[in-house]
C-alpha cells in the first residue's frame, strides 16, 4: 500500500482533498503520494510564519545556529537512509545521492557558524562625535521554491541561511521529491525550530507556488528552477525581495595543451554526472581544433562504457531523468539536434522497458548557432564545438545567454587567468569540472542565469538586510553635509 503523508503548517502535520504521486524515476512506480496543497493552505502558512516571526528574529543568532548544528548532527546520523531514499526517489546513484545530503551538512554546519557573527560594518563619520554602523535584519517572511535535481542539499542551501538570520519560511519543494523535503522537515522539527518557522507545503506550480510568488505577506522569494518560471517570478512578485538561480550552459575549453586525460575525466563527470541534471552540468566542450579528434575520440569511448540503472545499484553509472517530461525533452533536443547538421557520434536514444532514461549522448560538429549549443537541455546530451585560439573559445564560450559556471583545461597559467577574466561566468574552474561547488563559496551567475549567490557569507546578504545607525553623542544638532567646514 502507497503511504500517504502529509503538510507542516505551524507546528501541525496536515492533509488535503487531493493527493498527487510521487514516482520512482527509474521504474515508473508509485512511491508515495502528497497533499494537493492550494492558496488557502500558503495562506495558513504565511499566517503561521507572521505569528512566529517575531520570537524567532528576537532568538539571538548564536542559539539559531545550535539548532542548526542540531539538525547538521540528525542529518548525519540519518545519511546513509536519506541516500537511498534520494536516490529511489530522485534517481542520482548512491554515491552522488550521499553527497547530496552531505552538502545539507556542510550547509547547515557552516551557516551554523554564521550565527556567531552575522556581520555588519563600522565606518567613520564626517561629523564630530558621531558614530555609524550597519547591523542586519531577517527579511520577514521568505517564501523558498526549490527543484528536484538537488532534493535535500538545495533546500538547505536557502533554509540554513533563512532560518540563521531570523526569518520564518514557507516552503515549497518540487513535486517530483517531496519526500526528501518531508524527510528534511522531520529533522528540523525534532532539532526545535519552533513551530510556524518553518512551514512546508506541497502541491503544483500553478496553486501553491503561484500563491506563494504573489502573497502580499511574503517579503521575500527564493527560486532555483528555469530562467522562463524566473522571468514570471520577476514580474509578479511585486516589491518582494527577489533571489533567482536559472540554470546554464557550460562550457569546458580544452586548449592544445591540456592534459587530455585529466580533461576527460572532468567532461565525462560533468556532462553525464546526475544524468546531466545539474544547473552546471557541461553541456558544451570547446575543443582546440589541434585536440579535439583525440579528445572526441576518448570521450566518446567513455560514454559508451556508462552503465545505465536504478541509482541504488553498485553497478550504476548513470541513473534516470527525473520523469518522462524530461525525457521527452531530451529525445526532442536530439531530434533537432539531427535536424540542425550535427553529427550524433554517441547515444541518442532511450533506454530500459521502464522508467526514464537515456543514452549518454555527444553531438559533434556543432556550431554556436545551433540550438543544442544554446538551450538548457538538462538531460546527458554533451555538444562539442572547435576552437581555433583562446580567443576564439571564450567568444564562443560567452555567445549564450546564460553565464553559470565555466573550466578550462590548460597548463599554460597565463591561458588560465586570461579565462578567468574574460569567461562570463559566476564561476570558473582551472583544470577541473564545471561542477562541484563548496558551501562556504559563493555560488551563482550572471546574464541570463540569474543574480542569486547562494552559499559563503553572501547566502547571509540573500536573506538578510542592512540597517544603518547612526550615533550622534555631541549634544547638539549636526547636519551631514551641510555642516560641513573647509
Amino acid at each position: 500500500m502507497v503511504m500517504k503523508y502529509k503538510m507542516y503548517i505551524d507546528g501541525g502535520w496536515c492533509g488535503a482533498d487531493s493527493y498527487f504521486d510521487d514516482l520512482d524515476p527509474a521504474t515508473g512506480d508509485v512511491m508515495a503520494r502528497f497533499p494537493s496543497g492550494d492558496g488557502s493552505d500558503v495562506s495558513r502558512a504565511v499566517d503561521a510564519a507572521h505569528d512566529s516571526l517575531g520570537k524567532w528574529s528576537r532568538t539571538p543568532p548564536p542559539a539559531r545556529g545550535r539548532i542548526l548544528y542540531k539538525i547538521a548532527e540528525i542529518l548525519r546520523a540519518e545519511k546513509k537512509r536519506l541516500g537511498i531514499l534520494l536516490s529511489n526517489e530522485m534517481g542520482k546513484v548512491l554515491p552522488e545521492a550521499l553527497g547530496d545530503v552531505q552538502e545539507a551538512i556542510d550547509v547547515f554546519e557552516y551557516m551554523a557558524g554564521e550565527g556567531r557573527r552575522l556581520l555588519g560594518n563600522t565606518t567613520t563619520s564626517e561629523l564630530k562625535e558621531k558614530f555609524c554602523m550597519t547591523v542586519r535584519k531577517p527579511v520577514g517572511v521568505v517564501g523558498l521554491i526549490t527543484p528536484w535535481n538537488f532534493p535535500i542539499a538545495i533546500p538547505g542551501w536557502k533554509l540554513a541561511p533563512a532560518l540563521v538570520c531570523g526569518n520564518s519560511i514557507v516552503f515549497k519543494p518540487s513535486s517530483d521529491t517531496p519526500l526528501c523535503a518531508y524527510e528534511l522537515v522531520k529533522i528540523m522539527e525534532k532539532a526545535g525550530v519552533p513551530p510556524g518557522v518553518v512551514n512546508f507545503v506541497t502541491g503544483s506550480a500553478s496553486s501553491v507556488g503561484e500563491a506563494i510568488v504573489k502573497h502580499p505577506r511574503i517579503d521575500g522569494l527564493s527560486f532555483t528552477g528555469s530562467k522562463e518560471t524566473g522571468e514570471w517570478i520577476v514580474k509578479n512578485a511585486g516589491l518582494k525581495k527577489v533571489g533567482l538561480e536559472l540554470g546554464g550552459k557550460n562550457p569546458i575549453i580544452v586548449m592544445d595543451d591540456a592534459d587530455i586525460h585529466l580533461a576527460v575525466d572532468g567532461i565525462i563527470w560533468g556532462a553525464f554526472g546526475t544524468t546531466g541534471q545539474r544547473c552546471t552540468a557541461t553541456s558544451r566542450v570547446i575543443a582546440h581544433k589541434k585536440v579535439k579528434g583525440k579528445l572526441l575520440e576518448a570521450i566518446v569511448k567513455r560514454a559508451k562504457a556508462l552503465r545505465l540503472g536504478k541509482g541504488t545499484l553498485k553497478t550504476t553509472d548513470v541513473g534516470p531523468l527525473i520523469n518522462k517530461a524530461a525525457l521527452e525533452k531530451t529525445e526532442a533536443y536530439v531530434k533537432i539536434g539531427k535536424e540542425e547538421g550535427a553529427k550524433l557520434v554517441c547515444g541518442g536514444r532511450r533506454w530500459g522497458k521502464k522508467g526514464f532514461f537515456h543514452e549518454p549522448t555527444i553531438f559533434d560538429s556543432v556550431t554556436p548557432q545551433m540550438r543544442i549549443a544554446r538551450e538548457e537541455i538538462f538531460g546527458p546530451v554533451l555538444s562539442v564545438l572547435e576552437a581555433g585560439s583562446l580567443d576564439e573559445a571564450i567568444d564562443i564560450a560567452n555567445s549564450v545567454e546564460y553565464g553559470l559556471s565555466s573550466s578550462i583545461y590548460t597548463r599554460d597559467v597565463n591561458k588560465a587567468f586570461r579565462a578567468i577574466e574574460r569567461i562570463e561566468s559566476g564561476i570558473t574552474y582551472v583544470n577541473s569540472s564545471t561542477i562541484g561547488a563548496e558551501v562556504h563559496l559563493p555560488f551563482g551567475g550572471v546574464k541570463g542565469t540569474g543574480h542569486t549567490r547562494e552559499a559563503g557569507i553572501l547566502g547571509i546578504d540573500e536573506f538578510s538586510n542592512f540597517k544603518t545607525v547612526y550615533v550622534d553623542y555631541s549634544g547638539k544638532l549636526q547636519r551631514a553635509q551641510i555642516d560641513t567646514k573647509d
